[in-house]
């Protein structure tokens, strides 16, 4: 941590480059206990942040640099959120914990799961906005990103970042994981239902759809303009990556085995997702019993907000915010019910959430930098 002659922590932003990692700038400028001390951005290396997103201009922050070029010892960080395309992140943390310095090991000596509890003690805080730590079963993300976990010993170190459900796990933990954008909101939503038992395991529906900065910022000829302007479109039917990390924590909570039928769409907006859930009752059960659990649960969540009556979520709700808004619906089919959720895709699903995640790291009230009001039109 950073010493009393500078009480703020040194954060580096590793991919600042992203519509997260500016969204990481954006919301760290006003948080009181920061000083963000190093940015990195491989295809934009050596330029300044003033150039590559001058809506953040005149801050003084440092000139982006390629990863390879960071002297981690020298640079003293107390907080890296690492921004990097998923596939990455893994060896960029494993190659970061093997260097000496702020505690960590040396390479040659990190060996077993014990040299990484040990190494886990150093002073540095991680947290990765990528997938390649939301997965407890290293076997499962290989099924699902194609590709072999390659620090496995770090995974069984990684807590799973989501502060609503898992606040005391993080407050203790050196490598947190973040949630994707489309879990956040489902599990914000159906776990306290299933660890409630008001909702079934079976026939949980989500049907989700997120504005065009969730499919990132490098260019694809389907993020074009003209391919997403006036239109909408499903992708990743019945196969999307975030599919396994909702069954994981679904399964978690009710502790038996969910399966979910899940499909993304992509609309033309620029941030915001919204999420209709469909899901069947437990026997006598209502959406006033759902949403008296969520009370109940999040009575002291700021960040979480349970609207009354039949207004229904909207994305205007929470643009530019780290809220989660909720409610929920009594279905015309008997024992069913329609939950609505909704959040910012680069706040709560991303950024704000891994902001929010870092407060709890260093024991800062996790609502610091973080209560910033929706944007509204």
């Amino acid at each position: 941590m950073s010493t009393q002659s500078n009480p703020k922590v040194r954060v580096g932003i590793l991919g600042a480059s992203g519509y997260t990692g500016a969204d990481l700038i954006r919301l760290l400028l006003c948080h009181p206990n920061v000083d963000i001390v190093l940015l990195t951005a491989e295809r934009k290396a050596g330029m300044t942040v003033d150039e590559v997103f001058p809506h953040l201009a005149g801050y003084g922050l440092p000139d982006l640099i390629a990863v390879s070029d960071i002297e981690w010892p020298a640079v003293e960080l107390d907080v890296v959120f690492c921004a990097l395309p998923h596939a990455t992140s893994q060896e960029v943390i494993k190659g970061m914990m093997h260097t000496t310095g702020h505690g960590l090991l040396d390479e040659m000596i990190v060996e077993t799961n014990a040299d990484y509890a040990d190494m886990m003690q150093g002073d540095v805080k991680i947290i990765d906005l990528s997938a390649d730590f939301r997965l407890t079963d290293p076997n499962v993300y290989s099924q699902w990103y194609g590709r072999e976990h390659s620090a496995k010993d770090l995974q069984s170190r990684a807590v799973y970042g989501l502060p609503e459900l898992y606040r005391n796990h993080i407050k203790k933990a050196h490598l947190v994981a973040c949630p994707g954008c489309y879990p956040t909101a489902a599990l914000l939503a159906l776990v306290p239902l299933l660890h409630a038992k008001v909702i079934s395991t079976e026939d949980i529906i989500i049907d989700a759809k997120s504005g065009v900065s969730g499919a990132g910022r490098s260019l694809k000829e389907g993020n074009l303009y003209t391919e997403v302007a006036e239109a909408m479109h499903p992708y990743g039917i019945a196969h999307h990556r975030h599919m396994p990390e909702i069954e994981q924590e679904l399964t978690l909570a009710a502790g038996r085995k969910v399966t979910i039928s899940f499909t993304p769409h992509l609309v033309p907006m620029n941030r915001g997702e919204l999420e209709t859930i469909y899901v069947r009752m437990s026997d006598g059960q209502k959406a006033a019993d759902i949403k008296q659990v969520w009370q109940d649960i999040y009575a002291e969540d700021e960040f979480i907000q349970i609207l009354s009556g039949d207004v229904a979520p909207a994305t205007r709700m929470v643009r530019g915010s780290n809220r989660c808004v909720l409610n929920a619906f009594d279905d015309r089919q008997t024992g069913r019910a329609i939950i609505v959720a909704t959040i910012d895709n680069l706040v709560k699903g991303s950024s704000g959430q891994a902001v929010q995640n870092m407060n709890l790291m260093l024991g800062l009230d996790e609502r610091t930098g973080l209560q910033q009001v929706p944007m509204f039109p």
